[in-house]
């Protein structure tokens, strides 16, 4: 079994990313048991205002500082469970110090598998707004649908407010049941919930469409590579 690095750029998504890993081995190789994993947390804080700023260099640099030290911690790779993060990580520049598995791809991937045509995306407004999953879906040809621009505020508001502080409340859970009826109405055939703290308040038998959970999607493919079940991933940071 191989060593998976963890890179946190939020702790409730890092943390139950971390959590769902270690249940796949617990699952499948009995009790306790797991592949070796290390986590990294450089704090959110040092890049927020980057974000604001839309300087995803020095964002990327701050993650590339991660990566270095989960390799030196020993990690053969590492997945990140911060969806919004790809955005900074897919911009050229050095490679990273270790393989990881891309988010959006894993994501993509099930959606394919899956048989969909038009998935709705919830995350926050930078990737709501952003290229990653259209690039990832449309790839594969799938829509990538948003929330109008009031719902995609209310989102981001509810996970910056409250999900990366641990605060899951009904009246949020309310908001984003109603957001994925619309995106039911307007024809999408799933859910994405690509801000990883969102499957902590949105379960699947609380929306009225399939959910694609990125977090533990990624958490399960984590595993399968550190068993050996899927192929070590090659991509470095960069354009995928």
């Amino acid at each position: 079994m191989t060593h998976l690095g963890i890179l946190a750029h939020s702790a409730e998504g890092a943390a139950l990313c971390f959590r769902a890993f270690c249940q796949e081995g617990f699952r499948e190789l009995g009790p306790h048991d797991h592949p070796d994993v290390t986590l990294d947390c450089i704090p959110l804080a040092r890049s927020v205002s980057a974000w604001d700023a839309g300087d995803l260099a020095s964002i990327r640099a701050t993650l590339a500082e991660s990566v270095r030290r989960l390799a030196g911690a020993g990690a053969d790779f590492f997945v990140c469970p911060d969806n919004t993060a790809h955005e900074a990580l897919e911009l050229p520049g050095a490679a990273l110090a270790l393989p990881g598995l891309h988010i959006a791809e894993v994501v993509a991937e099930r959606a394919e598998a899956d048989g969909r045509r038009r998935v709705g995306v919830l995350g926050t407004r930078y990737l709501m707004d952003g290229p990653v999953y259209r690039r990832a879906f449309g790839s594969r040809g799938i829509d990538a649908e948003v929330p109008e621009p009031q719902e995609r505020a209310a989102v981001n508001r509810i996970i910056f407010e409250e999900l990366v502080n641990g605060e899951f409340t009904a009246a949020s859970r309310e908001t984003f049941v109603r957001i994925v009826e619309g995106l039911a109405a307007r024809g999408c055939d799933a859910v994405a919930l690509v801000c990883t703290e969102i499957p902590l308040l949105v379960t699947p038998d609380a929306v009225p469409l399939p959910s694609l959970d990125s977090t533990r999607l990624l958490a399960r493919a984590a595993f399968e590579v550190a068993v050996g079940a899927r192929e070590m991933p090659r991509w470095r940071g960069g354009p995928v």
